[in-house]
């Protein structure tokens, strides 16, 4: 691959901004909408901010690490841009669409990479009924929320609250419990992408519940349906030997 107009994208850090200018008067610095390849200086919320904004331009996103842990950046260097990116091995993902009632019975949607989460809001639990394909499978989970995760998300908030891992390639979703008080035992599901979750909050005005789709936060949820969006994609670029698919599989033997 061959990229004539880059766009320097960087988040508010004074590092990203430094390394933004720095390789922007290397290799000039083309309109957003315009360039052939965007690449994000930042963490991991900087670069799924970009997803968010070129979702389904066909604009791949190449990440460099100006953050702390930058799962989905590659390592930073002024030095050779070009070449890495005629190098870089690209990625296809498909994001997770959020259908939210609140309250007051509003509808928000909103997309998410990572995972689309749900949280009580208040010092008691909440309380959710799941279903899968409009069919009840779990009529009371007591936690403090539970989780829809992507391959690519799997690694991240999914990790922390004990949820699988899912090869990035793999047509897979990861349910996850976050917190789990009843049934205690219940480790969460592995689910195929076409699935669609129904969430449904019980007891809603004693234990509320926020729905979170990557930063879109709706508070007061009554109902959520996750599922995935094959209409919509984002591109990713990565080094070689440092693709998504050999992270996430190397993320499955570190201790």
């Amino acid at each position: 691959m061959t990229f004539s107009a880059i766009a320097f994208l960087a988040s508010d850090s004074p590092e990203a901004r430094e390394a933004a200018a720095r390789l922007a008067a290397i290799h000039g610095n083309a309109d957003p909408d315009r360039a052939d390849c965007v690449v994000a200086l930042g963490g991991d919320g900087h670069m799924l901010q970009t997803l968010h904004r070129f979702l389904s331009t066909g604009v791949p996103i190449y990440g460099m690490n100006r953050g702390t842990v930058g799962f989905l950046m590659n390592d930073y260097a002024e030095a050779g841009l070009k070449e890495r990116l005629a190098a870089a091995e690209l990625t296809t993902i498909h994001p997770l669409s959020m259908t939210a009632v609140d309250e007051t019975g509003k509808v928000h949607r909103a997309i998410a990479f990572n995972e689309v989460s749900l949280l009580r809001q208040r010092h008691q639990a909440a309380k959710l009924m799941i279903s899968i394909d409009d069919k009840p499978r779990l009529d009371e989970l007591i936690c403090d929320g539970v989780l829809v995760a992507t391959p690519a998300g799997s690694t991240a908030y999914n990790l922390s609250a004990h949820g699988p891992i899912l090869p990035i390639n793999s047509d897979l979703l990861a349910l996850t419990p976050i917190s789990a008080f009843r049934p205690r035992g219940w480790r969460g599901a592995i689910l195929p992408h076409q699935a669609k979750v129904t969430i449904t909050v019980r007891e809603a005005e004693k234990r509320p519940v926020a729905a979170v789709a990557d930063h879109v936060e709706v508070r007061h949820v009554r109902q959520v349906e996750v599922a995935q969006d094959q209409s919509k994609s984002a591109k990713i670029l990565f080094d070689p030997g440092h693709s998504l698919a050999e992270r996430v599989l190397r993320e499955q033997f570190r201790f």
